[in-house]
């Protein structure tokens, strides 16, 4: 049995038990999952920057801020009453933040190689816990879905293994989103996309598909790196095989070649019947 197919059977047990504790995952690069009644309220893994990551590293909240906090709440590790009560967000946005961290990390478990599960009691409470938990078979097909995505691209790379460097011709800046100017500007040749991913606080998922378009499109490069190799999807664990295919994202449309335009009689039938017939008969 594979490391995916051990997950998916584990957690698809702790469903159908309505589970309230712990899964560590070991493997890499593993985590924790946090589930209450069978549902999954929180997903923490070194593979995936959490909430509190995407909030410092954006900006949202600066470094002495979140001590303060910290402070306040009495050493809590998700100080979210203090956040929503002094300004810095709203309750709506932690609630996606916290939804956003929980599905990256489920995808950088799955895109990382599983060597086994262990369920267990509690250690406190889940950090940055979402109010209305996800089924785990549904939060592991969307994760899968989403590895499947990836590796549909030209240019496949996962979050722990390409490390790329921006190609040596120039591109202008104005032409560039936000994120690919950050990525262009961070990428060293030895930080891989869960490395930038953590440098400028945004989802791992979402730089992985960056950096792999990124590379498709000649903006970036990995030097030495062989050619991309199909990489197989885990196989579908227990109810996580989806109803219809998921599709790929939709790739650029190549650029319409124009067909030779043809001649009336340049292909010289006309001549030859002429020749062979010259009376024509």
């Amino acid at each position: 049995m594979s490391g995916y197919e051990l997950l998916a059977r584990d957690l698809a047990a702790c469903g159908r038990d309505g589970f309230t504790g712990e899964v560590r995952v070991s493997g890499s690069p593993g985590g924790t999952v946090h589930l209450r009644g069978g549902l999954v309220v929180a997903v923490e893994s070194p593979g995936a920057p959490g909430p509190e990551a995407l909030l410092l590293r954006s900006g949202r909240i600066g470094g002495e801020e979140w001590a303060r906090l910290v402070r306040e709440s009495g050493g809590a590790r998700w100080p979210a009453a203090g956040l929503v009560a002094h300004g810095h967000t709203g309750a709506a946005q932690l609630r996606v933040v916290c939804a956003m961290a929980l599905r990256d990390a489920a995808f950088a478990v799955v895109a990382g190689g599983v060597d086994g599960c262990e369920r267990g009691p509690a250690t406190g409470p889940a950090p940055a816990a979402v109010a209305v938990g996800e089924p785990p078979t549904r939060l592991l097909k969307d994760a899968a879905r989403r590895l499947g995505a990836l590796l549909a691209l030209p240019y496949p790379v996962r979050p722990e293994r390409e490390r790329p460097v921006p190609a040596p011709r120039s591109f202008p800046a104005d032409g560039l989103t936000a994120l690919r100017r950050e990525l262009l500007t961070h990428a060293d040749g030895r930080r891989t996309a869960r490395d930038l991913a953590f440098l400028t606080g945004r989802g791992v998922y979402a730089v992985t598909v960056e950096v792999a378009r990124m590379l498709g499109e000649g903006l970036l490069e990995c030097p030495g790196a062989p050619a991309p190799i199909p990489v197989r999807l885990p196989p579908d664990g227990p109810g996580l095989r989806p109803r219809t295919p998921v599709p790929p994202p939709p790739a650029t449309p190549p650029e319409p070649v124009a067909l030779p335009r043809r001649r009336p009689g340049a292909s010289g039938i006309k001549e030859f019947f002429r020749l062979r017939n010259p009376a024509g008969n």
